[in-house]
């Protein structure tokens, strides 16, 4: 069984999610969106927008600044490339893993209990919006509420965050099956939903569902793919799959040639290597990541393949916060060298770089590469200069890169 060093590993996965190849030199397309969401699988959907949305910074970490209606075309706009549902979390998933997602649909794999508790308590309200669809669609919950007129709004108000009326259960219900997805997300954010039939294109509705053990192969060798090498954990975790099945596909796998069990050295879990995975030399990156890139979200993983100890502190207290409250690691060459609490202050027109601190193995260098990319980031959000930062070890160094007496 073949040894990698972690160098070699880390490598080998960032060539795997896209890093291995210089930015265009030109504008970023649509052909540029779609690669890399096949590449990836998924855009992860997060709503926080104290910078950027999350599902926007896949693409510009790895091609650089773009225009952000691009992937509101992918989504919203036949030929459709993304549709969302539940693969890693809320996503943009390719629309070609619509076949692989559809036994989560049957079998209701990681449904949360207030979709099933509606479905089963009030299955003449999930059939009444049904309904609602059918006739009104698209609608968002708000609209739905106000159809049934004022009926089935009451909220449970006892916990923090989401308080959803049974009429959005019963709509999250009809999502999670698949009889709707989301035609689009309106200004505020919200999903508006739709028959399944009027959204998906015809011909991605007509190829046969994968069942269970198909569906795992499928995404598991998906997520190898993407990852380049990785461990059953890391595998299981890219698109949430179930333990048992997920073992099993990785043994067929395996057996077919397709994952090639190896070790890494100072690693304790076997890791696989997928057959067609680079290997690399060198890899010449810099990108700022979002917390939920898929380079990064396994903390584990992020933390064993560049020495980097990551948590996303939104849900601390600000007292307690040992970074701040939306951290970006700052990937430069093959390592991830620095971390920056950042903010677009948009009525100033400002990127606001709260802090920023160094990695023990991060170059001399740092401070020019990072407030580059720092300028660059600026420009892409519509914002005209940065300010730098007051907290961090590397906030004097950035500070003077940034040309800030």
């Amino acid at each position: 069984m073949r040894t990698f060093s972690t160098a070699q590993a880390r490598r080998i996965a960032l060539a795997a999610q896209g890093f291995g190849a210089p930015r265009p030199t030109g504008p970023v397309t649509l052909g540029h969106l779609t690669r890399t969401v096949r590449r990836l699988g998924f855009f992860q959907i997060d709503s926080v927008n104290v910078l950027q949305r999350a599902h926007f910074m896949p693409l510009y970490s790895r091609c650089g600044p773009y225009d952000t209606a691009l992937l509101a075309r992918a989504a919203e706009r036949p030929p459709r490339r993304v549709f969302e549902y539940w693969a890693h979390v809320a996503t943009y998933v390719d629309i070609d893993l619509w076949p692989a997602m559809q036994h989560r649909m049957i079998e209701r794999h990681g449904m949360w209990g207030s979709m099933r508790e509606v479905a089963e308590a009030h299955p003449g309200l999930v059939e009444t919006v049904l309904e609602l669809v059918r006739d009104h669609g698209p609608i968002t919950a708000r609209d739905a509420d106000a159809l049934l007129h004022g009926e089935n709004v009451t909220r449970d108000r006892s916990h923090w965050g989401w308080n959803w009326s049974a009429t959005k259960k019963a709509l999250e219900y009809l999502f999670f099956i698949g009889e709707i997805t989301a035609a689009r997300r309106n200004g505020a954010f919200e999903r508006v939903y739709d028959l399944t039939a009027r959204v998906i294109p015809a011909e991605v509705l007509a190829r046969p569902a994968l069942d269970v053990d198909a569906a795992h192969r499928h995404l598991l060798d998906h997520a190898a793919r993407a990852l380049g090498i990785a461990t059953e954990p890391c595998l299981r975790d890219y698109f949430r799959t179930a333990p048992a099945p997920t073992r099993r596909a990785v043994a067929e796998l395996v057996e077919d040639g397709v994952l090639r069990p190896v070790r890494i050295a100072g690693w304790e879990r076997p890791a696989y290597l997928h057959a067609e995975a680079r290997q690399p030399r060198r890899i010449e990156a810099r990108a700022l990541l979002s917390p939920f890139d898929p380079l990064v979200f396994e903390r584990t993983r992020a933390e064993q393949l560049f020495d980097f100890r990551y948590r996303i502190e939104i849900y601390v207290p600000e007292a307690r916060r040992e970074y701040g409250y939306y951290v970006l690691p700052f990937l430069l060459g093959d390592q991830i060298v620095a971390r920056v609490d950042l903010k677009a202050d948009r009525a100033g027109g400002v990127l606001v770089v709260v802090g920023a601190w160094a990695e023990p193995h991060a170059p001399g260098d740092v401070a020019e590469h990072l407030s580059a990319e720092l300028r660059l980031l600026a420009d892409w959000l519509g914002l005209s200069d940065v300010r730098p930062p007051t907290r961090g070890d590397l906030a004097p160094a950035l500070a003077e890169a940034l040309g800030v007496a």
